[in-house]
């Protein structure tokens, strides 16, 4: 059976829902082999189908010759082409990442965003991103994995369909030796990029150093490690059911905070991988894991981060958070009778005559309006600030007040503030100051209500 037979077969296996007649299909094309190989099979087959290309300009003449070289691919497939330039260089910089890693995150959220155009544009199509991944690749994916550090997941390889993304590699199946046999039989031309040559890339050492010696003593290492990779990913439908049952009862949701208590945690078995599962999809490594026991015995308010979530002991808790941002946010507020919307929710302010009634929700408040000087000022908590708290006639520091009410580093984090010429009038959500009550004459009221973002 040559290589379009197998194709086929395996696209009707794999991804039946997915045919030419309620399908278009986004190919990420370089010009290089695999994916030269992928078009041509998908062509054949009959897919509508469009190209889409990113011409990163880091290798110079090089990138413009492969860009010119997929336009006339596409022309010669009858495909209409998408092509993007990026500065890779200015954009790694300016993100800190290293190029490759930089290149990845510009492709990937460009794909995605013409992904979301095609889809708007047939909306009675499935539209799907494809990508030339092959079974070289998950080899050298698995491998780059273990010794990285990882857990079974990372053993699993490359995913051939991801749903959330609609994201399809189709050649995973297929060697390398398979595409290059195909491409000669059909005699396809394709560009080679000079940077595959260059071992300073950790996959290009893989496969060109790591690689071939592992052959010499044991030629059938990417056969075996492939059937590794099948066995893994059974392997791992039975372990994700353990896992979730372990997580099921240790993790409990409060809106956008995870709580795991400290105690049950410890004297949780397998606490190693069980952590590492816990952790993972917050962004953290593998190598977190030890840092994560020792938050354990750490003080109170001690944190660990990833690059997106925050982990803080919290008495006899962890909680986890995403990492909210560090700019002094604040918004002005002109007038009554107005909404805002701004980074922790909704606020709503509305003008409020007699008679009116006060509600016992916290997250809804009337205050007197004769009180109120304008224009407002909606911000986060400074060093400093007090207040007079509803029912007392001393005044609080804020930092006390979040004391008393027993908030987490997290919860004070997401606290915003009222204020009316430099006093606070309100701790939105919790408590309004005893200044702004209202009184038994008060004939007018601002009523606020707060939709905290999320719910």
């Amino acid at each position: 059976m040559d290589l379009f037979q197998s194709f086929t077969k395996h696209w009707k296996q794999a991804f039946p829902q997915f045919q030419q007649d309620n399908s278009l299909l986004l190919l990420a094309v370089s010009g290089g082999l695999d994916s030269v190989v992928m078009t041509h099979l998908l062509a054949e087959m009959g897919f509508p189908c469009y190209v889409l290309h990113v011409n990163f300009q880091l290798r110079g003449a090089e990138s413009e010759r492969d860009e010119n070289f997929v336009r006339s691919l596409a022309k010669a497939t009858s495909m209409e082409i998408f092509v993007e330039r990026f500065d890779t260089l200015d954009y790694a910089k300016l993100k800190g990442m290293g190029i490759q890693e930089a290149a990845r995150t510009l492709r990937y959220h460009w794909f995605e965003e013409k992904r979301k155009e095609c889809q708007l544009q047939f909306p009675d199509k499935k539209v799907l991103l494809l990508t030339a991944h092959h079974a070289n690749d998950n080899v050298e994916t698995v491998l780059i994995n273990f010794f990285r550090g990882t857990g079974i997941q990372g053993l699993r390889g490359i995913t051939p369909f991801q749903k959330d993304r609609y994201l399809v590699r189709p050649l995973l199946p297929f060697k390398k030796e398979d595409l290059i046999g195909f491409a000669k039989i059909k005699k396809l031309a394709f560009v080679e990029d000079s940077s595959n040559g260059s071992n300073k890339y950790t996959r290009n050492f893989l496969r060109n150093q790591i690689l071939p010696q592992l052959e010499e003593n044991f030629p059938q290492v990417k056969d075996n490690l492939l059937q590794n990779i099948d066995r893994m990913n059974e392997v791992a439908e039975i372990y994700q059911l353990a896992i979730a049952d372990r997580l099921g009862g240790l993790m409990e949701w409060k809106g956008q905070e995870c709580q795991v208590p400290i105690l049950k945690l410890k004297k949780t078995d397998q606490l190693n991988t069980v952590i590492w599962e816990l952790i993972r999809p917050f962004g953290f490594t593998v190598q977190q894991i030890p840092e994560l026991i020792k938050l354990m015995e750490a003080p109170n308010g001690s944190c660990l981060y990833s690059s997106t979530h925050q982990i803080i002991r919290n008495r006899k808790w962890l909680l986890i958070a995403t990492i909210q941002p560090q700019e002094n946010s604040f918004v002005v507020i002109e007038s009554s009778d107005i909404s805002i919307e701004f980074a922790g929710g909704l606020l709503n302010c509305k003008t409020i005559t007699e008679p009116f009634t006060l509600d016992a929700n916290s997250l809804k408040v009337m205050v007197d309006a004769k009180q109120l000087s304008f224009p407002l000022l909606l911000r986060k908590p400074k060093s400093g600030d007090y207040f007079y708290p509803l029912g007392m006639q001393k005044k609080k520091k804020l930092n006390r007040f979040f004391i008393d009410q027993k908030l987490s580093k997290i919860q004070k984090e997401a606290v915003w503030i009222l204020e009316s010429n430099q006093r606070i009038i309100w701790v939105i959500g919790m408590r309004i100051d005893n200044r702004f009550k209202c009184e038994p004459a008060t004939s007018t009221a601002l009523q606020l209500s707060f939709v905290p973002k999320g719910t």
